[in-house]
């Protein structure tokens, strides 16, 4: 059979699926037991697997298939699946990636890892418990991550006798519920993972049972294929070895290609034909989803990564707006107004979160109000990006309509989304152009606009210290405005609180405001306690190199309380005052700001006249 398999290797179709459902369903049994079955095991991991079933299997010392597949020790300790488990296997007739993801409500994110490349899913149910909270979980879970393709896989039927009744039952309760979220390419098949009736034999226990055992169904099964849609090339990297090849590498994602076909560049919109398809190992006379080559045109056109090459009578969209679905992956909440990093195949952009339409109870379906996502919510709402994204509904194409969001100071993955359609006013909205710009009102102030961005604790002197630069700058002639805390919640901001998502929101606001009034050619002084470093870095990330000078008003906590003017510690000591920074809210001290202040060692004006012949200094220069 081996050698069978291997001589097929080349010719063969994959099929990626994922084992999923609730706890002790039998999920990882059921796989290591299509391998056993298979004959797919090497001798050594036999040997291993019946020396792991004495010391730590769950079958009194039978062969426990199960630690074929849970790999982490902690699954084998607890009986579980905790992690991603990926499997590889073949037979004569197909390719497998199984993915046994794990059943435990805490651990969704795992199970979105899993299926989100997985074109089919195989939803265990224990016959004695029937349709549990998780079972529903995981199908809109199947659902929402685009696989259409279900085998309801009702496993321990040896448990119940081998009930015909049992077995309808269940399939009928299960198929009621999929139903509601649309799905109807549903496969019930009773299996035993223990015993390996229906598992890749049918067996005599369920003579009842007229259809496929589990691997012949999966050998068998036809789902839908990439090839099928339209050509779909996300430039990933331009190759220039020489002066006469220009080519684009990267992956197809969907469809196929000749030299010859004729293309667009999106979002440029120039079209163009294929002229070769380069590999290592020569060229080829076409290519298709799931291949990385290098293509070339056959004329000269401005192509860059981030550039989709497609079919030129079928072109993707393009927006920098959209209504998403976000699965949220992170301890740290997702907050309204925050900007994280949006990757979507071959393009990054920062994408402000807002507003947070719903988020959905996944064991009712039911919607409901939310102002932040939790690790493993999942949530609609809306996304702002700072560029436009080639992109198509995730419904159409999970490449292009797939993405993650990544948090901008750790650079770790937070979120993943699924692009439901780009908001209309997106298509209507453009840049005018103007004649007069930033450097001409700058001139006609001789000055350079610049951003100070005072931070610190409340009582830090912020306000003191700000108020006094723009009293030296004004007697220099320069033209400014101070934003002060304070002062803009009594207008701009007057309906925020102190909540962190509040407290998101507040800089965004001032930090746009501060951006316009740099375009006007002003120096801009802001003084906000913002308490954390991704909205600061957000309002960096809004000006150009040197227009930005974050100053650290650095003073203690002890001594901030101490002064405590506003009597604000006192309240919040005593419980009066909620979220406020350095009692029960935290104040993320900056990293590399450009000028620190410290105010136990130099007074408020002092400490103005420094920060202006700093910010002279570099303006001059250049140099921090």
């Amino acid at each position: 059979m081996a050698d069978a398999v291997l001589r097929s290797h080349e010719q063969q179709s994959l099929l990626r699926f994922i084992t999923c459902g609730s706890v002790d369903d039998g999920k990882s049994t059921l796989l290591g037991r299509l391998l056993y079955e298979s004959q797919l095991i090497p001798e050594d991991q036999l040997a291993a697997l019946k020396q792991d079933s004495k010391r730590v299997g769950t079958r009194g010392g039978e062969p426990d298939f199960a630690l074929l597949v849970d790999g982490l020790a902690a699954e084998r300790e607890q009986g579980i699946t905790i992690d991603v488990a990926y499997r590889f296997f073949a037979t004569a007739k197909r390719k497998f990636i199984a993915a046994d993801t794990p059943g435990h409500e805490q651990y969704t994110r795992n199970m979105v890892t899993g299926a989100s490349t997985a074109q089919l899913a195989v939803i265990l149910l224990d016959a004695r418990q029937g349709v549990l909270t998780q079972t529903r979980r995981h199908t809109f879970l199947a659902s929402l991550m685009g696989i259409s393709h279900l085998v309801l896989a009702v496993n321990k039927m040896d448990l119940v006798g081998y009930a015909r009744e049992t077995f309808e039952k269940l399939a009928a309760d299960y198929r009621a519920f999929a139903a509601l979220l649309g799905l109807k390419d549903i496969t019930a098949i009773p299996l035993s993972a223990v015993h390996g009736d229906n598992v890749v034999h049918r067996g005599t226990n369920m003579p009842w049972y007229p259809g496929p055992a589990l691997l012949e169904y999966l050998e068998d099964v036809v789902v839908d294929e990439a090839q099928a849609q339209p050509f779909r090339f996300p430039v990933q990297w331009v190759s220039r070895p020489n002066a006469d090849f220009r080519g684009f590498a990267g992956q197809i994602v969907s469809g196929t290609v000749r030299p010859g076909d004729p293309v667009r560049v999106i979002p440029g919109g120039y079209e163009s034909r294929i002229a070769r398809i380069v590999t290592a190992g020569g060229d080829l006379a076409g290519a298709q989803a799931g291949q990385s080559v290098t293509l070339t045109l056959d004329s000269q056109l401005a192509v860059s990564r981030g550039d989709v090459l497609a079919s030129s009578d079928a072109p993707p969209q393009v927006a920098r707006q959209f209504e998403a679905t976000i699965i949220w992956l992170h301890e740290q909440p997702m907050l309204q107004g925050r900007t994280y990093l949006l990757k979507s195949q071959t393009t990054t952009a920062a994408a402000t979160v807002t507003p947070l339409k719903h988020k959905i109870n996944v064991n009712t379906l039911e919607r409901l109000p939310a102002e932040r996502l939790e690790l493993n919510d999942i949530g609609v709402c809306e996304i702002q990006l700072d560029r436009d994204l080639v992109f198509e509904p995730y419904a159409v194409n999970r490449a292009l309509g797939g993405f993650i969001l990544i948090d901008r100071l750790t650079n770790n993955t937070v979120g993943a989304g699924l692009i439901h359609f780009a908001l209309r006013r997106s298509q209507n909205l453009h840049w005018q152009v103007l004649d007069i710009d930033k450097q001409a009102r700058a001139r006609q102030k001789d000055q350079r606009a610049c951003v100070l961005w005072l931070t610190g604790l409340s009582g830090a002197g912020k306000s003191t210290i700000a108020n006094r630069i723009e009293q030296l700058l004004t007697a220099q002639g320069r033209h400014t405005y101070l934003l002060d805390g304070d002062n803009v919640r009594h207008g701009l901001n007057k309906d925020l609180g102190f909540t962190a998502q509040d407290r998101v929101e507040n800089i965004r606001r001032v930090a746009e405001v501060a951006h316009l009034m740099v375009d006007a050619g002003l120096m801009v002084l802001v003084s906000f306690i913002s308490p954390f470093r991704s909205e600061r870095r957000m309002a960096r990330d809004l000006f150009a190199p040197g227009e930005f000078f974050e100053v650290f008003i650095d003073t203690p906590l002890a001594e901030a309380e101490r002064r405590d003017v506003k009597g604000l510690y006192a309240k919040a000591r005593r419980g009066e005052l909620k979220n406020f920074t350095g009692i029960d809210s935290p104040y993320e001290i900056p990293e590399k700001p450009e000028i620190r202040i410290d105010t136990t060692t130099m007074d408020a004006h002092s400490a103005a006249q420094w920060i202006i012949e700093r910010v002279a200094a570099v303006q001059r220069t250049g140099d921090a």
